[in-house]
């Protein structure tokens, strides 16, 4: 009898033993082709592909667990370990031995840090900041505006403005004006690939190696990692309730300034006129430019608006940069630059270069969104529905801990900064992992803060989380909150039994 083909491959492959099994799929955990928290095959579904006995893929799943890889359970699929899997951190030598000759960009990028590890959302409850809630998306709203869009045949199938569509910038342009008093030129205007994108050609254009910009400390991670890829150097400045402390610029000589004043991320400062102005001037006096990066100014609750570093003076010295990230989706990446005039041309070419245009479709549709009315009304509907939000999770925190916490940054945006004071920050990956065994996805402070000159005193004394609430219900929140508190108590009755009074 001939045998089939696959029949005959079969027969000409060496078998794998379970040495080779777990070294396989070692490597593709580490190497995150199976995330942490998702399932490997089963046993016997992966014997039959490999061809090798159940024992054998046992074996190698055993040694997995053993040194912490994967959890295994009874009549369950193994599953990768989260809390171990977060602990391991990218090995730079093993991944410089892997690739060929880099350019000096390439090495620094390999030198960073993960920004995130995008978890599979099993939790029943995640605090990650920057999600939204799918409910909140105008789903109707969205699919007229595109459908409306692909069937007006075009003229033509090309390569448009880099710049952007004309019909999104001069929506943007009269929206600009209206919900944040920003004046400015069509040609000022530049549409790109989400915040990310504006980031990086600001980097692109502004920075060289060996050059220094200015950072909030704590501040924005990706931007300071955009930002020291080009090979500058990050000057960290410490923030207060007023946002970034302009009055400790005069001695610093950079070319640019990362900034979010109308809600400093993460700590939620909005900064007052005076430092707008001071900071203008030291922009000016150094040649300098500042980046204003406006992420979440549409939700503001217990505040009033403060007018964007824009529209001050001439802002001649400021690149204002906004994203529908935070109103619609983060998986709508769609943003705009507010370039000075002096700047138009520069970005356009960079623009270009990079990826032509942003997909015209997208924009055609965001602008028919803003022209009718419709992307307004969503704003103020989602505002109210985070306000609720909001609110659900300072009760919820205020009822469960009282003044064993202090919050930070209540006043806008879509995330707070909760401080334990009883615990230090020693102790915020112990909490972490201890809530996530729970099923809460919870997120610390430190990684924010520059990684050069440490985290200043108070997050050495106190565990500080950043806690987003924009995605969950209020349910939701107040089962995490619960959850939390239970985590805490684990902890805190942990440090008791290993350090008992004397």
């Amino acid at each position: 009898m001939v045998q089939s083909e696959k029949q005959a491959a079969t027969a000409r492959a060496p078998k794998m033993g379970a040495r080779r099994i777990y070294e396989a799929l070692k490597d593709q955990i580490l190497s995150r082709v199976y995330e942490a928290g998702s399932q490997l095959p089963s046993s016997r579904s992966l014997a039959n592909e490999l061809h090798v006995s159940r024992t054998t893929v046992t074996i190698a799943y055993e040694q997995l667990a053993a040194e912490g890889f994967v959890e295994l359970r009874q009549g369950a699929r193994p599953r990768v370990s989260a809390s171990q899997l977060a602990q391991r951190p990218r090995d730079i030598k093993a991944a410089r031995q892997t690739c060929g000759p880099l350019s000096d960009y390439g090495e620094r990028l390999l030198a960073l840090s993960p920004w995130l590890d995008y978890l599979p959302t099993t939790l029943a409850v995640d605090f990650r900041y920057g999600d939204l809630a799918p409910s909140d998306f105008p789903a109707l709203a969205w699919k007229r505006a595109v459908n409306s869009v692909i069937t007006q045949r075009p003229g033509r199938l090309a390569y448009e403005d880099p710049r952007g569509s004309r019909r999104l910038r001069q929506a943007l342009q009269g929206y600009l004006w209206r919900a944040r008093t920003l004046q400015c030129d069509l040609e000022q205007i530049i549409v790109v690939n989400g915040s990310q994108q504006g980031l990086d050609l600001c980097a692109r254009i502004l920075l060289d190696a060996g050059s220094a910009f200015v950072m909030e400390n704590p501040g924005y991670m990706m931007a300071r990692q955009i930002f020291s890829s080009t090979g500058a150097s990050a000057v960290a400045v410490d923030v207060d309730a007023g946002g970034l402390k302009t009055e400790e610029l005069s001695e610093i000589d950079a070319r640019m300034a990362y900034v979010t004043p109308s809600h400093q991320f993460p700590l939620g400062g909005v900064m007052p006129i005076s430092r707008r102005h001071q900071l203008l001037d030291w922009a000016r006096g150094h040649g300098a430019y500042v980046v204003e990066d406006d992420y979440d100014s549409e939700y503001r609750y217990d505040i009033s608006p403060v007018p964007p570093l824009q529209s001050l003076e001439d802002g001649r010295n400021v690149i204002y940069l906004g994203t529908v990230s935070k109103t619609l989706s983060p998986m709508m990446r769609i943003g705009y630059l507010v370039v000075p005039q002096q700047l138009q041309e520069v970005f356009a070419t960079a623009k270009q270069l990079i990826d032509r245009h942003t997909p015209m479709t997208e924009q055609e549709a965001l602008a028919s969104l803003i022209e009718s009315g419709a992307y307004e009304s969503h704003v103020r509907r989602v505002r109210r529905f985070n306000r609720e939000r909001r609110e659900t999770l300072l009760s919820a925190l205020v009822h469960a801990f009282g003044k064993r916490i202090t919050i930070e940054g209540a006043d806008a945006g879509l995330h707070v900064v909760v401080w334990f004071n009883e615990l230090p920050g020693s102790t915020e990956t112990v909490l972490m992992d201890a809530a996530r065994q729970l099923g809460v996805g919870l997120y610390g402070i430190s990684p924010l803060y520059d990684p050069a000159t440490g985290a200043t005193k108070a997050p050495r004394e106190r565990l500080g989380l950043v806690m987003g609430y924009s995605a969950l219900s209020p349910r939701q929140i107040e089962k995490g909150v619960q959850l939390l508190a239970a985590a805490v108590d684990d902890l805190k009755g942990a440090r008791r039994h290993a350090h008992p009074a004397r």
